[in-house]
């Protein structure tokens, strides 16, 4: 079966809802878990630490889990397991503020969640078909539903307590998790071990690409593990906290919309390494100032830092993987960058954030994004990415 014929109204549908519930979640985890361990009276390290064991599990399980479903073609089963046994370990949360246990959670939590997006990412891009370049279209449900409940959950902290987060982000992920049940199955059968097609991961072109692609993610670190906590040590409400994290996505949501026209005008490659440009002089704005105005203004380039970024990214890695590995692809992109980046980003804030504080953190992260932006340059003069023709990969 040609994947094309996913493609239907439907489909789109329940594509943009999934990315509405998952966005919608970390629109509640990403500004505000660290924030209750901060409440907690968690250490810097202690709030590294947990940020950094739970990206770390993207590291390796996203990539178990892809392998298994393309190797068995058990795609979406895996998909809903996983919703639901991560649900289950979450609930765990509501009965403990232990440090040791909360640790351990995590883990766990992890293991079972962290594929969820890469997952997510490869059913979209087969249901979409030669319609790829719409992606952002689908993917801007995610960054409203982020806007809604980053400004409300830190309404509602100010009104009641940090106590909110863990019920809210549980009956966002038990939705989700409902609602799988309903996505594509876009399985095919196979034409043999998935390793053939994983080994172009090992082409240089793409290995520039995942090495600068960590670059940027371990930049984000101070950005997704202190960012919160470092407004707050300014004297910023969690109100106000909430609509700097709800402006950077409304900044994305232009980019989604006019995602296929970007891409039809700039290369790939391009829009990349601008990407990284940005980044590093957002860092250095976070760096350097206090003032409210100037802070939502930098927020604006999260349109880029995040938006162009991950669009380019989840193209990238589409149009290089042959079909019969798309799942490992896209596993393998996230587990080196939000999982590992992300993993190092956060054990290395957490470590020197009790020392330095966050403004030198965002210093050296604009330093970091600046090499990655460097790293994908060069690559660019190497290389040239080509569409992969993946008519000759699947056939009806």
């Amino acid at each position: 079966m040609n994947p094309d014929n996913h493609y239907t109204p439907s489909s789109r549908l329940i594509l943009g809802l999934q990315y509405f519930l998952y966005f919608g979640v970390l629109g509640i985890y990403l500004p505000y878990f660290n924030l209750y361990c901060f409440h907690l009276d968690f250490s810097g390290f202690q709030i590294g630490l947990m940020s950094a064991v739970r990206t770390a599990t993207t590291v390796l399980f996203p990539i178990f889990w892809g392998a298994v479903a393309d190797r068995f073609q058990i795609r979406k089963p895996v998909y809903v397991a996983c919703h639901f046994i991560s649900c289950l370990v979450w609930s765990f949360f509501l009965f403990t503020t232990d440090f040791r246990l909360m640790l351990l959670i995590c883990i766990f939590y992890g293991i079972f969640y962290s594929p969820v997006i890469s997952f997510l990412e490869a059913f979209t891009m087969d249901i979409l078909g030669k319609e790829r370049k719409q992606y952002g279209r689908v993917r801007v449900w995610g960054s409203i539903n982020f806007i809604t409940f980053v400004v409300l959950i830190g309404r509602l902290i100010d009104l009641q307590s940090v106590d909110i987060i863990l019920p809210w982000i549980l009956a966002g992920s038990s939705l989700q998790a409902l609602l799988s049940f309903s996505i594509p199955n876009t399985g095919r059968p196979l034409k043999g071990s998935f390793g053939p097609g994983a080994r172009v991961l090992l082409q240089p072109r793409l290995i520039i690409f995942l090495t600068a692609s960590f670059l940027m993610l371990l930049s984000h670190g101070t950005y997704y593990g202190f960012f919160s906590i470092h407004l707050e040590g300014l004297g910023y409400e969690k109100t106000f906290i909430g609509i700097t994290w709800a402006l950077a996505s409304v900044a994305e949501i232009f980019v989604m919309m006019k995602s296929d026209a970007i891409f039809r005008k700039y290369p790939i490659e391009k829009v990349l390494t601008i990407s990284f440009l940005i980044a590093a002089l957002r860092w250095l704005i976070l760096c350097f100032t206090d003032s409210a105005v100037i802070i939502l203004l930098s927020q604006i380039f999260h349109a880029l830092t995040y938006g162009t970024f991950h669009i380019a990214s989840i193209l990238y890695i589409d149009r290089t993987v042959p079909s019969e590995a798309k799942t490992f692809g896209q596993a393998v992109n996230n587990a080196v960058t939000y999982g590992l980046g992300m993993t190092v980003g956060f054990l290395v804030n957490g470590i020197f954030y009790d020392s330095i504080g966050s403004s030198w953190l965002f210093a050296a992260s604009a330093l970091i994004a600046l090499a990655g932006g460097f790293l994908m340059s060069m690559g660019t003069r190497c290389f040239t990415l080509q569409p992969v023709d993946h008519s000759k990969s699947v056939k009806s």
